[in-house]
Formats: structure tokens, sequence, C-alpha cells
């Protein structure tokens, strides 16, 4: 398992930061370059159930590990889910990677927001991860330091 980070600075307060990462209108503008028409469904409860699903309703099975708005968000990834709704948490290819965490860190920094973000990845992603953080949370800032 790789642990991959990421860090910009952004002229925005951290509620408007965290408003663009985990907002529904905008959630699915940053996370495009992880597949297009990405969406996050949650209960919003530590320990409730939070989708990471394609428009076809496929993606990953995943639960709040903690959450402080707007200073951080920790997400614990439990398993698959497919287009039918079945999810799959238990088979031994899920168990390989089962538990890995995905954090969101807002500190402010002088007015500006620090956003620092850390994924648990099999090799095998790292690329598709690089490639969907990097082009991301550029977008991310974009939409943050808009008027």
């Amino acid at each position: 398992m790789e642990t991959l980070s990421y860090e910009t600075v952004i002229d925005a307060p951290k509620q408007k930061v965290w408003d663009v990462l985990f907002g529904k209108e905008t959630y699915s503008e940053w996370t495009q370059f992880f597949g297009p028409g990405s969406q996050m469904k949650t209960d919003w409860t530590v320990g409730g159930k939070t989708y990471f699903v394609n428009p076809k309703g496929a993606g990953m099975v995943s639960t709040i590990d903690n959450i402080e708005e707007p200073d951080q968000m920790i997400f614990k990834h439990l398993g698959m889910i497919d287009e039918n709704g079945v999810e799959d948490t238990e088979s031994m290819e899920i168990k390989q990677w089962s538990g890995c965490f995905e954090k969101y860190i807002l500190i402010d920094y002088d007015g500006k927001t620090k956003l620092h973000v850390e994924v648990q990845t099999e090799k095998d992603w790292e690329e598709h991860m690089q490639n969907g953080f990097t082009k991301g949370l550029e977008v991310v800032k974009n939409l943050s330091e808009a008027k």
C-alpha cells in the first residue's frame, strides 16, 4: 500500500474550501478526473455509509472515520458496490486494500487555507490517483478562489 500526499494553498477561508470539496454541486466538478460524473452519497455520520459512485451507481463503499467541519474529513474505504447495488466488503481482492484511508485536512494559513490530502492506494492505482488529485485539487483551488 502506498500513501500519496498532496498540498495546496488556497486563497479562501476553510469553510469555502470545505464546501467546494464536499458540496453536492461542486464535488463532481473536481472529481471528474477520477471518473466523469462521480458522486458522493453519504449520511454524514461517523461509522455510517458513504458511497463514491459513477452515474450507474457502481463504485466504492466507505465510511466516515472522522469529521470535524471545516478542519478535517477522514474516509475509511471498505469495499466496492456494483451497478446492481451489491456491496462487496468480504472478497479476498477487497480485503487486500479494505481499511485504507483518504484524509482531507484544512489548516488556516494567514487567512488562506492550506489543504493537505493523503490517500492510501495500491501501487496499480497510483498513477490514476496522481492524475485525479493533481488535476482535481487545481479545480478545488479555482472554484474556492472564485468570487
